[in-house]
């Protein structure tokens, strides 16, 4: 089940429009996987449409009721004009698009399967695509971690957000399923790790800091890699 999900005050700038693309793809590919987090989207439109239309209605009581002739005639052609497009030309198709790994295919939530990707760069059991988006300092990216690996301990220079699409992985938080949206930052210190194999959504906005061993070698070049 589903334990991590996004706050709903991301959820609120989401839905207006206000997160950079990365977040935005993020929470969106989360809302397709998660039945929780789709209702939620569901009452807040519901409230936001509610709150809209009583607008409307306050605002067309200080003005008068009747449409004029003219504005009737007006609205009456574009409904025709609307009403007579043909319905195939009016849907649009979202073909299921599936990523191969580990022997397997995976269907990607329709938000990250329209971004285009990148070449992967392999480092041992951890390999990583970037999407290419202009986000400024943002990276967005799809990693790939075979059974056995571990991405060693670090913590954060800025945010990292990791929405879990396939396989399972666990750090000394616990351990998450498809869908877990997690976000750290530089008060977490994680070292994940995954026996089955797992396939994620990352982004992030500034270098990983590595804590132990050789991989503090990287430390120095951190913002040239991330």
């Amino acid at each position: 089940m589903i334990k991590y999900h996004p706050s709903k005050q991301l959820m609120h700038k989401h839905l207006a429009g206000e997160l950079p693309v990365g977040l935005s793809v993020a929470i969106a590919a989360h809302i397709e996987l998660c039945d929780k987090c789709k209702c939620e989207v569901e009452s807040i439109e519901a409230k936001q449409a509610e709150q809209f239309f009583n607008s409307q209605s306050v605002m067309s009581d200080d003005h008068d009721d009747a449409l004029s002739t003219e504005d009737d005639l007006l609205f009456d052609a574009m409904l025709s004009d609307i009403t007579s497009l043909d319905v195939d030309a009016q849907v649009v198709r979202h073909e299921a698009k599936m990523f191969d790994y580990q022997d397997k295919s995976v269907q990607l939530p329709r938000a990250i399967a329209a971004l285009k990707l990148g070449s992967f760069i392999n480092a041992g059991k951890v390999s990583r695509a970037r999407f290419e988006l202009d986000e400024g300092p943002m990276r967005s990216s799809l990693l790939h971690i075979k059974p056995g690996g571990e991405i060693p301990e670090h913590t954060h220079t800025g945010f990292e957000l990791t929405l879990l699409l396939d396989g399972t992985f666990e750090d000394e938080s616990g351990k998450y399923v498809p869908g877990d949206f997690i976000m750290l930052d530089g008060r977490h210190n994680h070292t994940p790790k995954t026996e089955e194999g797992c396939l994620c959504f990352t982004l992030v906005d500034n270098a990983l800091h590595f804590n132990k061993g050789l991989s503090k070698l990287l430390n120095p070049i951190g913002k040239l890699i991330y």
